[in-house]
């Protein structure tokens, strides 16, 4: 007998008291808890009005408050909430209530207050809450509902506040809204809202509060608005689209307005002069428009604490009265930050910015117009903590005053015309995190004060007139973990070896000095860096060898010194090294030609004279390594000439088979330029490897290849080779474009690609072949779907715990969100599924097989670029997204909708091409239908038998598999992760979520399943 109806009937029966009991008792039953948690929550042997959150009326002792906020409970809301009939509030916030908010709500005719926000409600907003006729308060902020907002709640007549900030709510916002004639206060900030902002809101003459930023609203805002004189907040704000101006009488018709934020919008003409009659104004942004004109006085806004007018086109350039509005300020003592940057402001600052209110803490000015010298005074404002003022034209020294700002953490003065010496009051700084001076006229030295500030980050002296030696002290800022810019100064003498204590640092730039000696090999021991400038000095002396350790480096500059030496061989394995420039210095020898060096581009040799070697690009002479004939040598000379001869002839041989191989092997791979190769490979060398491509080393075979495991002799490497077959339509284009896709990606969830060869086998045959890294426990397939009784009795089952797969989903999303948002240029997979998906020793996941990987060349957003499928199929069935089919363009969502698929195969054991889906039914459909309540019934078995106590009742599961978790984390796991699997498989590409989001959900998901339980850490076994 269904629930509902038991409760119907217990209340005919047991009267109202009873049926308030058993509806608590069915609340209860949903929370998922521990149960002694809840019980300490509501004791069952005392009456219910004495529960912890419950209270009830003294008269008839019903249920008139339930307020349980904050108390970390889990599980779903129960519809039987719907039978507490004499409930005036219902107040759940700060828990982690899921699914939907129940259609029974709407039975609660008395309630006033519904509070369910900073959950994880989902699903759309009951329309039948509009039959609770006295509700006042609405409260759903931080859940993740969907869906538009109802009509009918356009009849709460009574509705004072709508609270439902940062959901995932579509569409417009409701014309019935006009008929909340008692709306105070209306907060859907951060949704996805389109249309214009209705007029209706125009006609609510309570209103108050109206903020709908971080939505996609456009056109302009109705001028009824403008005309809510009781209003004090407005805020239409970031990522709106809202165009239009601000009306002249803004000032007078909206009198008691707290909160004015209009950024990032497309609004145009001037800030009006009535915005002076604000007196209650306290939050002022209006940044990021079109705004133009002279900014009026700003007198009147006494209580004003923030002023935002970043990047307009506000002054004129170059009058003097252009910054009059800021010392109207000067009366603000609330004032904290003071944002005027990116505008056109000219004219001079003076010393009444010393006036500003004490609390200010940040000022900034950057890139305008304004001249002069920075006045004396801002050693007033003491709480400063940000003062940013590059990019204008300031003169004069640096006020030594500044050195008193106890609190500043940056000083961005930044490209002026500055002059004189550093103060060394700024080594007072103590906080300081960034000191920015560059592209200025400044002199002297740098100040040995400057050791005091321990907490930089950064320091950029460049394009200066600095001179003297650098000293030591500098280095020893072991905090400096960003850039030290020191380059185009005046430096002189040796670079200090204590440039060593600089450990985590990942730009060091001494270009463009006059420093000599040798590079310190103390430089070494800087193994973060990524960039590394010092070309443009007086350096001598060959590069130390310690540099060898530097393995992250990208950028290596060491041109236009006096460098001597050979090349060091160890750039070659650099495989981070995108640009190396040894020009003109002195080096001598053989230019290797792996890694960085078989790049022309990526490396420049220019002005070594006594180089030879070298890929052809580089135009280098032949290296000659005849030894000089001695004195009396004549019969070894008549031996050596013939030699000599023969080696020629055998030279020019083998430079015409070679010419013959090129020619016949125009689709060389750019791979081999970039600098990518760690091993440098022949057909011989693989063909050896692999016992000559023998059947007992095939691990695998796929569409256009087969793959082998073999070992390389001359490096004793395990590696597999993927050989494509050739004569497969298609299969070149493959090796091309993975080849393409794995120049310049690297990331630890890719398989990492050791070589590429492209040559002629013993039949003369063209053979080409990627070498990847061996990947030892095979592919996530072969570890989903092995057959039950393929291994041996005694050998050790495969099998993959709860938090094995978890983890396997982060790394594969890992990987997918670097190629989709961290690569040069985006790259779509275009073939996601576990057989392409490699785990290592350490079941780490590695995504792998580029063959039908595209470039998105133009990215609109994340559901368009410039490829298209209709060159051909772009995936495997079941996995490639239904809009591929159709001929759409290739996208990011494309993968992501792979990456969902995948992701429910991973939890159900289910291939999407398992002969169950037929009739319109797929995997997709099929998890999206046992979603969220019958999820335990299709989820692979072996997942659910990790209990409680991490026992198992079968012997299937290794113990090392086994995870202690309470059964309630086990299910919560799992019922996000469908979710998320289900979003990500949507068969409509702007409803699937981006791939970053999908990594953040993971690890939030993660770090609930192994966060301690009632103090006590616990112990996971993998």
């Amino acid at each position: 007998m269904h629930a509902s109806f038991v409760t119907t009937t217990a209340t005919s029966r047991l009267g109202g008291n009873e049926t308030d009991r058993l509806a608590l008792l069915a609340f209860k039953a949903k929370i998922t808890n521990d149960p002694l948690q809840v019980m300490s929550l509501w004791n069952g042997s005392i009456h219910f009005c004495h529960w912890h959150g419950v209270t009830c009326g003294r008269r008839h002792r019903r249920v008139t408050i339930l307020d349980l906020e904050s108390q970390k409970l889990f599980g779903s809301i129960s519809p039987h909430i719907g039978n507490l009939s004499f409930l005036r509030v219902l107040n759940l916030p700060n828990n982690s209530f899921e699914k939907e908010i129940p259609p029974q709500l709407g039975r609660l005719r008395r309630l006033q207050l519904l509070g369910l926000h900073n959950n994880s409600i989902s699903g759309n907003i009951p329309a039948n809450l509009s039959a609770c006729s006295n509700l006042v308060g609405f409260i759903l902020n931080y859940n993740k509902l969907v869906g538009p907002i109802p009509t009918e709640l356009g009849y709460l007549s009574k509705l004072k506040f709508i609270y439902m900030n940062f959901n995932n709510l579509i569409g417009n916002i409701p014309r019935s809204f006009m008929n909340l004639s008692s709306l105070e206060e209306l907060y859907a900030f951060g949704n996805n809202f389109s249309g214009g902002v209705p007029d209706a809101l125009g006609q609510l003459t309570n209103l108050t509060a109206i903020s709908l930023g971080a939505n996609m609203l456009s056109g302009n805002i109705p001028p009824s608005i403008f005309n809510l004189s009781s209003l004090t907040a407005l805020d239409i704000s970031y990522n709106n689209q809202i165009t239009g101006s601000l009306p002249r009488d803004i000032g007078i018709t909206l009198p008691k307005l707290q909160i004015l934020s209009l950024g990032s919008n497309n609004f145009t003409g001037s800030i009006p002069i009535s915005i002076s009659n604000l007196s209650e104004l306290e939050i002022f942004q209006v940044n990021e428009n079109n705004l133009v004109g002279k900014v009026p006085t700003m007198e009147g806004l006494r209580k004003i604490k923030y002023v935002n007018i970043i990047a307009n086109h506000l002054g004129s350039g170059g009058v003097d009265d252009d910054l009059r509005f800021l010392y109207s300020l000067s009366n603000a003592t609330n004032l904290i930050v003071l944002a005027a940057d990116s505008n056109n402001f000219g004219g001079m600052l003076s010393q009444s910015v010393g006036n500003f209110s004490k609390k200010l803490n940040i000022f900034g000015v950057a890139y305008n117009s304004i001249s002069g010298s920075i006045p004396v005074g801002f050693e007033n404002l003491i709480n400063l903590g940000w003062l940013n003022m590059w990019g204008n034209q300031f003169t004069g020294n640096i006020p030594i005053e500044i050195g008193k700002l106890q609190k500043l953490s940056i000083l961005n003065l930044d490209s002026n015309n500055l002059s004189g010496n550093i103060p060394s009051s700024l080594g007072n700084l103590s906080v300081l995190t960034q000191l920015l001076l560059g592209y200025n006229e400044l002199q002297g030295s740098i100040p040995l004060s400057i050791v005091n500030c321990q907490h930089l980050l950064v320091m950029a002296l460049s394009n200066n007139n600095l001179s003297g030696t650098i000293p030591p002290q500098v280095f020893t800022l072991s905090s400096l973990s960003i850039i030290l810019d020191l380059s185009r100064n005046h430096f002189t003498g040796s670079l200090p070896i204590e440039v060593g204590n600089l450990k985590n640092l990942g730009e060091l730039d001494v270009s463009d000095n006059l420093l000599s000696g040798e590079i310190p090999s103390s430089i070494g021991s800087c193994v973060r860096l990524e960039n590394l400038f010092m070309e443009g000095n007086s350096f001598h002396g060959s590069i130390p060898s310690s540099l060898s350790s530097l393995r992250g480096i990208q950028v290596l500059d060491v041109s236009h010194n006096n460098l001597s030496g050979t090349i060091p061989e160890f750039f070659e394995g650099f495989r981070l090294l995108q640009k190396l420039n040894l020009s003109y210095n002195d080096f001598e020898g053989v230019v290797p030609i792996n890694g960085v060096f078989a790049n022309a581009t990526a490396t420049s040799v220019l002005g070594n004279n006594k180089l030879c070697g070298g890929i052809p690009k580089l135009h280098l002479p032949r290296c000659n390594f005849r030894e000089p004939t001695k004195k009396g040598s004549t019969h070894a000379l008549i031996l050596v000439i013939p030699i000599v001869l023969g080696i020629l002839g055998l030279i020019l041989v083998l430079c015409f088979l070679v010419f013959c191989w090129f020619k016949r092997n125009k689709e060389r791979t750019s791979l081999f330029n970039s600098g990518r190769l760690v091993l440098e490979v022949s057909y011989q060398s693989l063909f050896r490897a692999t016992n000559g491509f023998s059947e007992s080393n095939l691990i695998g075979a796929g569409s256009f290849g087969s793959v082998y495991e073999g070992i390389l002799d001359e490096y004793g490497k395990k590696i597999a080779v993927k050989v494509f077959n050739l004569l497969h339509q298609g299969a070149s284009r493959s090796f091309i474009a993975e080849c393409e896709a794995l120049r310049n990606i690297r990331h630890r969830n890719l398989v990492k690609v050791l070589s590429a060869c492209s040559s002629i086998d013993y039949q003369n045959n063209d053979f080409k072949a990627l070498v990847y890294e061996f990947m030892v426990n095979g592919s996530l397939d072969e570890w989903l779907h092995r057959v039950p009784g393929e291994y041996e009795e005694q050998d050790e089952p495969n099998e993959l715990s709860l938090l094995q797969r978890l983890n396997i989903a982060i790394d594969i999303a890992c990987a997918l969100d670097y190629l989709h948002h961290h690569c040069q240029t985006p790259i779509v997979h275009c073939d996601l599924k576990p057989s392409n998906v490699l785990l290592d020793d350490d079941m780490t996941a590695h995504v792998g097989d580029f063959g039908l990987a595209r470039f998105l060349l133009e990215v609109d957003n994340k559901h368009s670029g410039n490829q298209t499928s209709s060159i051909g199929i772009k995936g495997s069935i079941g996995y490639m997204p239904p809009e591929y089919g159709m001929g759409s363009e290739l996208s990011t969502s494309g993968d992501v909708y792979s990456y969902g698929i995948l992701l429910l195969e991973m939890f159900t054991r289910k291939r999407p091409t398992d002969e169950m889906f037929s009739d319109g039914m797929n995997l997709h459909n099929y998890a999206e239908m046992a979603w969220p309540d019958r999820v335990a019934e299709i989820i692979d078995p072996v997942v659910l038998l990790q209990g409680e106590d991490g026992e198992t009742s079968t012997s299937i599961i290794n113990t090392r598999h086994q995870s202690h978790f309470s059964s309630y984390k086990i299910q919560d796991c799992l019922t996000s992760l469908f979710r998320i699997g289900i979003a990500c498989s949507a068969e409509s590409p702007p409803e699937r979520l981006d791939i970053g989001v999908v990594v953040t959900k993971l690890h939030v998901i993660r770090d609930n399943l192994l966060k301690t339980d009632g103090g006590k850490r616990i112990t996971i076994a993998v």
